[in-house]
């Protein structure tokens, strides 16, 4: 992998093989530059959020340590210039596997910290979030599913500059998605 070109982490919360979401997520990766690394979440077994795993976790806040394996996901996180998620829209969110992996990577130390104030400040490098989005019907509003999100980054991670790029209305009657998709295709600008 070149130094030079920047880090861009696809998360990818899309289940369907011919996932429309999937698809436009792909599309906006053609249009960036830098070296895709790719989590696919449906196969991602993540450890379960009990008591003893949250001990272990504070336990190496605690001593500053988060080499062990299960800091993976919030080090690759933390460490990308450009973050891509794809997540189709579901039940007014996204799919459950998202949510566990946000669980996972916000990590004390690694993604975020805290002033003496006890404010949260972002440790992650990425500059860019893209939120890619398709749904069948209407997405009532930016703030489900892409503003939790949005809130994660701006108040835990220090990323200010995100974007929501969504198709809705593809399963309507009388829609056409493959017109809906390319519209919105060609409103991606980087």
């Amino acid at each position: 992998m070149s130094e030079n070109k920047q880090k861009i982490l696809m998360i990818d919360a899309c289940v369907r093989e011919q996932s429309r979401t999937r698809r436009l997520a792909e599309y906006l990766l053609s249009k960036l530059d830098g070296n895709v690394e790719r989590i696919e979440l449906e196969k991602v077994r993540f450890p379960h959020m009990d008591q003893q795993f949250l001990n272990m976790r504070d336990q190496a806040a605690a001593a500053d340590d988060h080499s062990a394996d299960v800091f993976a996901p919030a080090r690759q996180f933390a460490a990308a210039d450009v973050i891509v998620i794809a997540a189709p829209f579901w039940d007014l969110s996204f799919p459950a596997s998202l949510k566990e992996y946000i669980e996972q990577i916000n990590v004390l130390g690694v993604t975020f910290g805290y002033t003496p104030e006890g404010e949260p400040y972002g440790l992650c490098r990425a500059g860019k979030l893209y939120y890619v989005t398709t749904a069948g019907g209407p997405i009532y509003s930016a703030e489900y599913g892409y503003g939790y999100i949005k809130a994660q980054c701006e108040i835990f991670y220090g990323i200010h500059d995100t974007q929501l790029i969504s198709a809705e209305g593809l399963d309507l009657i009388g829609a056409d998605p493959e017109a809906i998709l390319s519209e919105t295709m060609e409103q991606i600008h980087i």
